[in-house]
């Protein structure tokens, strides 16, 4: 089943399967399966979700604690769990994320992998960057990568203040 949310990143289309989250997809994302196969559309069971997507655009959450079913290859399932301990407003290049994978010269891989990410957002596949820190690849759209690892920078600093009071 699927439901539609706005955000300030455009439309996000969640999708779930036996009560698990299988994708946040943007709008004309790259790897996007066809509409068709998201199933009917019922918002009931994303409350959860939405409630925590509206936290993160609010500046009041860093990282998410839905159950979550992540389909793909063993190799892209490493991958995307290392994408889920890059911190808030951080980043970390394709070739460092391969080696805490401990494949360091998959860099390559881990950037498809990346790219293939169902459940955008939520695991952070934005906080990946070229080895120069410069913004590659994102299924996205480069600006909606700029924006979310500008928001994030943005409120990363005021976080952690209300973290320490």
């Amino acid at each position: 089943m699927k439901t539609i949310v706005d955000s300030p990143v455009g439309p996000l289309t969640l999708v779930a399967v036996g009560g698990a989250l299988t994708g946040v997809y943007l709008e004309q994302q790259r790897h996007r399966p066809p509409e068709e196969d998201f199933g009917e559309l019922d918002a009931a069971p994303f409350g959860p979700v939405v409630e925590q997507l509206a936290e993160y655009f609010a500046g009041r959450r860093t990282d998410f604690d839905l159950p979550l079913d992540l389909i793909g290859t063993p190799f892209q399932q490493r991958v995307w769990h290392a994408l889920r301990e890059i911190p808030y407003g951080e980043t970390v290049s394709y070739g460092e994320l391969a080696a805490r994978i401990g494949r360091p010269s998959a860099s390559r891989a881990v950037g498809l992998a990346n790219g293939k990410n169902p459940i955008s957002i939520i695991v952070p596949c934005h906080r990946v960057v070229g080895s120069d820190g410069n913004l590659t690849g994102y299924g996205g759209g480069i600006d909606r990568k700029r924006s979310l690892l500008d928001f994030e920078q943005r409120n990363a600093a005021g976080v952690q203040t209300a973290l320490a009071l």
